[in-house]
């Protein structure tokens, strides 16, 4: 692994640098979250993101006919590694520019692409991925919404159903939907993708009150959703490939975990008493635990810049990115459940004057376990990395070739 920068990288971070020292915001305005309700929160978002896409720093991949710079993705590394060091809005666009726009980019006409690429990429318009299902969990080929010929002729689709955990759905402007259109194929052979307005009378979205206080997550709700057959992204029942671009863009954005982490445990570990008296940095078993979560960090930290190296170089990425989000959310909830336990009390008092931390912790410990489903679950990221990385043999899937519509319901 190579850790400094080429000449070029170089001169590219100080020009990201000079720019971020000009325009970045020096202190975050209030503590609104742009994934809340609130609209404070969402606006600040916003206007950072127009503020970065006229300087052609929100897609910096991106072709530049389409608001990008057309460079690499290590520069793009570069600059959110810049970016992290300034109090900026949060980013209610990374589902819609990471993950939603790219298929739409990869699958849409021209007309569309037109339409929607350059009002997503200056944060206009917000867009949501509309996949989980209670039946289906993880599972996204198991979808049941249903997508349907309009029965007057026109070519139009007609989707009924529910799909839950979307993010973001509330504040969504549009979004794409992968919808069953064949019940006689087997389960991956009968899939759809459209792209569809998220403000249709015939949508209704429920947000999910989290234990965490936030809603961030959604219930999502069909009926009778009329859509033109242009909306649709790819063939008509080969929505599994075209899923499987957004899904891989997915699992690659939630790859880190947020929130307090193990040097934050060490230093809260270092003014806070132990069972003895003395402080709980002490305490034997506390300390095989830091050692433990540090060991984790530095892995992953490593094979991130393995990651870096081969960007810089020009090259693909190897599968090492599929472990990222399958350790790091473990430690997360791991961490902030033992950091809860040591703080006592003072780990749930969200009070400056009480508790320096806020409750930083309490907060790790309710996302967690949202991290662990969000982007695939531990036991579906498990599987990926058996047989995609290690090179295990496969699952047994008894239901490959069975039509969808003969699977026992609730599959």
């Amino acid at each position: 692994m190579d850790f400094k920068d080429t000449p070029e990288e170089a001169a590219y971070r100080q020009q990201v640098r000079d720019w971020l020292a000009a325009n970045a915001p020096k202190k975050r305005e209030g503590e609104a979250d742009p994934l809340s309700e609130s609209n404070d929160g969402l606006s600040a978002a916003k206007a950072w993101q127009a503020k970065k896409a006229a300087a052609g720093y929100a897609c910096i991949t991106w072709p530049k006919e389409w608001g990008g710079q057309g460079g690499t993705p290590i520069q793009q590394v570069i600059f959110n590694q810049e970016e992290s060091a300034f109090p900026t809005p949060g980013n209610p666009f990374q589902i819609g520019l990471g993950m939603c726009v790219p298929t739409v980019m990869t699958f849409a006409d021209e007309e569309t692409k037109k339409r929607f690429v350059g009002p997503a990429i200056r944060g206009e318009e917000i867009w949501c991925q509309l996949f989980s299902e209670p039946s289906g969990g993880s599972d996204v080929a198991g979808s049941r919404t249903r997508a349907e010929r309009a029965p007057d002729g026109s070519g139009d689709w007609i989707i009924n159903g529910q799909k839950v955990w979307t993010t973001g759905a509330q504040f969504s402007d549009f979004g794409i939907v992968i919808c069953r259109t064949n019940p006689d194929a087997p389960k991956h052979k009968g899939l759809t993708m459209f792209w569809i307005d998220m403000k249709d009378p015939g949508v209704e979205v429920r947000p999910i009150h989290q234990m965490s206080g936030g809603s961030g997550f959604n219930e999502v709700f069909f009926t009778n959703v009329r859509v033109k057959d242009s909306q649709r992204l790819g063939a008509v029942d080969d929505g599994w490939r075209v899923s499987l671009v957004t899904l891989m863009n997915e699992r690659l954005a939630v790859g880190g975990a947020s929130g307090a982490g193990w040097s934050a445990f060490m230093e809260a570990a270092r003014e806070t008493p132990g069972l003895d008296g003395g402080a709980a940095i002490k305490d034997q078993a506390l300390r095989e635990k830091l050692a433990d979560w540090y060991v984790q960090a530095e892995g992953l930290k490593h094979t991130r810049n393995r990651t870096m190296t081969a960007l810089s170089k020009g090259e693909t990425p190897g599968p090492e990115s599929s472990i990222g989000k399958i350790i790091s959310a473990v430690q997360m909830q791991e961490l902030a459940n033992s950091a809860v336990e040591m703080l006592d009390q003072y780990g749930i008092i969200n009070d400056p004057e009480l508790a320096p931390l806020r409750g930083a912790f309490h907060a790790s410990l309710m996302s967690a376990p949202g991290l662990r489903i969000a982007g695939g679950t531990d036991e579906i990221l498990r599987n990926i990395i058996a047989e995609r990385v290690l090179g295990l043999p496969g699952d047994i899937r008894v239901d490959k070739d069975i039509p969808f519509k003969d699977l026992p319901t609730g599959r």
